[in-house]
C-alpha cells in the first residue's frame, strides 16, 4: 500500500500478456455484434432522425437503429496517420432546432468544435467553438451546478478551461470560456472531493477545489498526489462506502488500473492510499462507472485502448480486452466481456458509450476503436 503523504509517481510495470480470468458464476452475458471496420475511436448514442430509436454516431458516419446496418454520411473527418481527429461524441441540441448535434475535438486540429445535424444524408456543417491546443478528449460535466452541462476538453500542456453553453433558438449557440488552471496534463476527472456540494476537478498532480462561484472566483490546487498519463475520466466515487469520495484511474499509456482511497485523520488531514485493481493489462484510457448488472450498484467498465500510441506503449501487442469490475466490499472482481487477439478480442477507443439500445431495461456497451465499431448487447 502506498501513501500519498509524498507525491506518488507510478513506475512502469512489465507483464506478459495474461490469460483471461475464469468466468464468474452469475456474470452478465454479452452478445457481440460487429458494426463497421472503420477505425474511428469515438462513438456516441442518440436519436439522429427523430424516430425515437437510438442511433450510433461515430466519426464520418451515423448508423441507423435498431439494426445499425444502414450507414449515413456526416462529414469527412481529417486523418493523421492512424488517427482520425475525432476524440469525443457528445450529443447536444446546440442551435435549438429540436435535432441533436454533437461536440468533438481533436489532438491535431487543436480545436473544440460541433457538427450541426442537418438530416439523413446531407453533410453536417462544422462549427469551431474555440482553438484550445491539442485535445486528448472532451467530457461534459455540470461544473457550476446549474443543471446544465459544460464542455471540458483535456488539453495536456495547456490551460484547463471549461465552456459554458448557451444554446441558440434556431440560431447559433454562444460558448463562454472560464479558465480554471494555467496548465494541466494527460488525465482529468470531476466530482465533489471535500463534500461541500461543489464539483472539483481532478488533474494528474492533485485536485482543484471549486470556489463558491466557479465562473468568477479562483480554484485552489491541492497537490496531494501525482498520477502520470492518467485516464480520462478519473472517476470520483465513494468506493468503500466510508463517506469519503475516492478516485479510480487507469494508466492510459502503460500497465495498471488503480483506486485511490481517501482517508482523513482526527485533525482532518487528508491522505490518499493506492490499491491495485488490475496490474496485468495496459492502456486503460477511458472508463465508466455505471450499473450494468442491474443490482443497483455501479460497476467499473473499461478496457484496453487498442494502439493508443500506434503500438509504442507498453503492452501494445498484448491481447485486446473489455471488462467490467464489481466491488465486493474489499476489492474489485474482474469480469471479462471480450478478450483475445485482434479479430477476436475487442478493446476500447478514446470515447465509448453505454445505453439501452433495445428497450430491455439492460444497458449495452458500444465501443469504437482502431479495431472497428462493435455493440455488446447485455443479455442479462
Amino acid at each position: 500500500m502506498l501513501s500519498f503523504l509524498q507525491p506518488l509517481f507510478l513506475l512502469p510495470l512489465v507483464f506478459l500478456s495474461p490469460n483471461p480470468p475464469e468466468e464468474k458464476p452469475g456474470a452478465v452475458k454479452f452478445r457481440k455484434q460487429f458494426i463497421s471496420a472503420e477505425s474511428f475511436e469515438s462513438v456516441g448514442v442518440f436519436d439522429v432522425n427523430g424516430d425515437k430509436v437510438p442511433d450510433l454516431v461515430s466519426g464520418c458516419f451515423w448508423y441507423e437503429g435498431p439494426g445499425y446496418s444502414k450507414r449515413h454520411f456526416i462529414t469527412d473527418a481529417k486523418r493523421f496517420g492512424e488517427y482520425y481527429d475525432d476524440f469525443a461524441t457528445i450529443p447536444m441540441d446546440l442551435n435549438g432546432d429540436g435535432k441533436l448535434d454533437f461536440v468533438t475535438g481533436g489532438w491535431f486540429g487543436e480545436s473544440l468544435r460541433w457538427y450541426q445535424n442537418s438530416g439523413n444524408d446531407k453533410p453536417w456543417p462544422e462549427q469551431i467553438i474555440a482553438k484550445t491546443g491539442n485535445i486528448e478528449t472532451v467530457r461534459a460535466w455540470d461544473v457550476d451546478g446549474d443543471g446544465n452541462l459544460e464542455l471540458v476538453p483535456n488539453t495536456p500542456g495547456k490551460p484547463l478551461a471549461f465552456f459554458k453553453v448557451k444554446p441558440g433558438t434556431n440560431s447559433e449557440p454562444v460558448f463562454t470560456r472560464t479558465e480554471v488552471a494555467k496548465t494541466h496534463e494527460h488525465g482529468l476527472g470531476f466530482g465533489d472531493i471535500n463534500g461541500d456540494g461543489r464539483g472539483d476537478f481532478i488533474i494528474t498532480n492533485g485536485w482543484l477545489e471549486a470556489p463558491k462561484n466557479p465562473l468568477t472566483e479562483s480554484w485552489t490546487l491541492h497537490q496531494e498526489f501525482s498520477i502520470s498519463h492518467a485516464s480520462v475520466p478519473i472517476i470520483v466515487t465513494d468506493v468503500n462506502k466510508d463517506g469519503l469520495p475516492d478516485l479510480i484511474a487507469g494508466k492510459g499509456h502503460d500497465y495498471g488500473l488503480f483506486w485511490f482511497e481517501q482517508r482523513k485523520d482526527r485533525k482532518g488531514k487528508r491522505t490518499w492510499h493506492q490499491h491495485p485493481i488490475d496490474l496485468n493489462n495496459s492502456q486503460f484510457h477511458e472508463m465508466q462507472w455505471v450499473d450494468i448488472t442491474g443490482d443497483g450498484q455501479p460497476e467499473l467498465i473499461t478496457g484496453k485502448r487498442y494502439r493508443a500510441h500506434n503500438g509504442k506503449d507498453p503492452g501494445a501487442d498484448d491481447n485486446l480486452g473489455l471488462y467490467y469490475y464489481t466491488w465486493n466490499g474489499e476489492s474489485f472482481t474482474k469480469n471479462v466481456i471480450s478478450y483475445g487477439p485482434l479479430g477476436e478480442g475487442v478493446g476500447t477507443g478514446i470515447f465509448f458509450s453505454i445505453a439501452d439500445l433495445r428497450g430491455t431495461g439492460r444497458k449495452d456497451i458500444i465501443v469504437a476503436g482502431k479495431q472497428g465499431l462493435y455493440v455488446f448487447y447485455n443479455e442479462g
